[in-house]
């Protein structure tokens, strides 16, 4: 029996229509590092359907949510 897969950050930023390099997914978040308190979804870095799909997928607790939470720590090197 196959289990849920796991997803990359460059697989990440290839759904939510970013480059995927990890050149530009090092400069995307050295650029729109978060405060400590600002929430990954509430950011305005991303466009209405980006923020949706960060949001739909971790609320259903999906495949994605490993590297959301991955990419919410790294947007948030001070916490």
């Amino acid at each position: 029996m196959l289990g849920e897969p796991e997803y990359t950050m460059n697989e990440l930023f290839a759904q939510l229509g970013l480059d995927s390099s990890d050149e530009a997914i090092n400069a995307f978040i050295e650029k729109n590092a978060l405060a400590k308190e600002e929430k990954l979804t509430e950011s305005d870095i991303w466009t209405d359907n980006q923020r949706m799909f960060l949001q739909e997928e971790w609320q259903k607790d999906a495949a994605w949510v490993e590297t959301i939470d991955e990419l919410n720590v790294r947007l948030h090197p001070s916490a």
